[in-house]
């Protein structure tokens, strides 16, 4: 399985970020042929106001329904069925009463939809600097571990925080994710600290491949002059907590090859999940 990860640049406006990921998807899909793409976290709305987030989140379709969806809903779904392709649709803002939920929503060649994660783990820390992050404000957490098949692969869900409870990819482990996306938005103050070190540690740790889809640049937090960065330095690592491919500052995409070889080698020669005492 060939897997490509976006690096994005968005903002708020759902239009301009379906644009620009369109034009990235093509690009990946054109130079590399990947059985399965993935977006970063929020790609389709980040940044600005409480209410524009809530006027650009989309009301999903019953799950299983078929039924059309939002304009990313319907690009996603659209990428998957003319490019043949699983599209793991990193995650957008979805309706859900007060507060909204960060979802990711995957699916496969014929645009069926295989599954739908809601974030678990919401962001709501003070950074090094002083920056506050509140995701709750905005934010509910789901309560569900998430996994579907893509070509004979078992998937797990992930979303940015979540990177840091390695409970939560023990969970997946266990419900026999051998590959685990991570779409993030990451701040450029923890990650440029903690990013590459919790990847590598989560790939190790669950002898999963870990593919992490990230936001870059500069963006407007609230439409106006709380400008904050992403940290990028999206990237695919292997089980043995090896970086195979990784995307430097800017907009782009890397592609690496999810090989079972060496997840089944890598478990079979240190099985720590049987090995394990506590939790």
């Amino acid at each position: 399985m060939r897997v490509s990860v976006i690096q994005m640049n968005p903002g708020a406006d759902k239009q301009q970020n379906i644009g620009q990921a369109s034009r990235l998807m093509e690009a990946a899909i054109a130079a590399d042929r990947p059985d399965i793409v993935s977006l970063p976290e929020v790609w389709t709305c980040l940044g600005g106001s409480r209410e524009g987030k809530f006027a650009q989140a989309e009301t999903l379709p019953p799950v299983g329904s078929n039924e059309p969806g939002g304009a990313a809903y319907e690009f996603l779904r659209g990428v998957a069925r003319s490019q043949r392709i699983h599209v793991h649709g990193g995650s957008m803002a979805e309706t859900g009463g007060e507060r909204l939920f960060n979802t990711t929503v995957v699916f496969g060649p014929e645009g069926q939809e295989l599954a739908r994660y809601r974030k678990i783990h919401l962001f709501d820390i003070t950074a090094p600097d002083g920056t506050g992050f509140k995701e709750s404000a905005t934010y509910a957490g789901g309560d569900e571990v998430v996994t579907y098949e893509a070509d004979g692969v078992k998937v797990g869900c992930a979303i940015c925080y979540d990177l840091r409870f390695p409970e939560m990819f023990l969970a997946l482990r266990r419900a026999g994710a051998e590959l685990i996306f991570l779409p993030s938005n990451f701040a450029m103050q923890t990650g440029k600290d903690h990013w590459d070190v919790l990847i590598r540690a989560r790939a190790i740790e669950s002898q999963c491949w870990i593919a992490a889809p990230a936001t870059w640049g500069k963006y407007s937090a609230d439409g106006a002059g709380d400008i904050r960065w992403a940290y990028g330095h999206s990237m695919l690592c292997d089980p043995w907590g090896h970086i195979i491919a990784k995307v430097s500052d800017g907009t782009g995409w890397a592609t690496a090859r999810i090989d079972p070889g060496i997840t089944e080698r890598v478990r079979r020669d240190m099985p720590v999940l049987e090995h394990r005492r506590l939790a």
